[in-house]
């Protein structure tokens, strides 16, 4: 860019002080300049917790709290399911036991219990004349502390499928002065037939209390399921022994009648 002209002096004076710039600064000054880009965080100024903001010291102790509140119920949930197992065992067995067979346990008639119809329970008192007999032996014991002599009257029977037999043990106390309580416990061998062995009445696991000297006779009622014939893992068992074992009882402080253990 040329220098500018001026007629005289006095218009150079008055002319607004202008800087001088050569062509090629004037082609750069005249570029739209560069300027790097910076990102900026916004600053959060509400009162609402971050998403991703460390817990206080107030969340920290509260969670702690909780978790050992529920490891506390969880404890006394587990101590009193065991209570309430145990006290109920024994009676629960016995149920197991007597529903299902199990353990060579007899199983109580449920169709004299809870009979259905006349004609399921003459279907299974029917007695299958074409089957083979069947040997039933008896057995009977007491437990050492108990001064008791008890023992079958018949050494066997012989029965169909479906055929009702009454048997009788005898249970005499020979203590001189004390008036003993007993309670007897079952099973059958083998412990497969069980379940096809059912009582209409029986003296087990009920109080027996006898006199001193005293002499009972205790009736078993009982008969062999006639389904017995269709299962094939009864196929060879020609004899099956009810045994029967008398234990001295004796009520807790409860009013609970319980065997007294043997000592040892």
């Amino acid at each position: 860019m040329p220098p500018p002209r001026y007629r005289n002096l006095l218009e150079l004076a008055r002319s607004p002080p202008r800087q001088w710039t050569c062509n090629t600064c004037q082609t750069f000054s005249k570029r739209p300049q560069w300027r790097p880009a910076i990102q900026r965080r916004a600053i959060q100024t509400t009162r609402q917790t971050r998403q991703h903001a460390a817990p206080s010291m107030e969340a920290v102790r509260r969670g702690f709290d909780n978790k050992n509140s529920n490891t506390l119920l969880y404890a006394l949930s587990l101590i009193i399911g065991t209570l309430a197992v145990s006290y109920g065992s024994v009676p629960l067995y016995k149920t197991i036991c007597q529903q299902t067979g199990w353990g060579g346990q007899p199983i109580k008639s449920a169709a004299h219990a809870y009979p259905d119809s006349e004609q399921d329970i003459a279907a299974r008192l029917t007695p299958i004349t074409t089957s083979r007999r069947l040997r039933i032996t008896f057995a009977g014991s007491t437990s050492d502390i108990l001064p008791w002599k008890f023992s079958p009257q018949q050494r066997e029977v012989r029965v169909l499928p479906g055929e009702t037999a009454l048997a009788f043990y005898t249970a005499t106390n020979k203590s001189e002065d004390e008036d003993i309580i007993g309670v007897a416990t079952y099973s059958v061998t083998p412990a497969q037939v069980a379940p096809y062995f059912s009582k209409i009445q029986c003296f087990c696991f009920e109080e027996q209390r006898l006199n001193k000297g005293e002499t009972v006779d205790m009736p078993v009622f009982f008969y062999i399921d006639p389904e017995f014939l269709q299962d094939p893992n009864m196929k060879g068992i020609d004899t099956i022994t009810l045994n029967y074992t008398f234990f001295k009882a004796k009520y807790d402080k409860d009013g609970h009648l319980s065997p007294i253990p043997m000592p040892y």
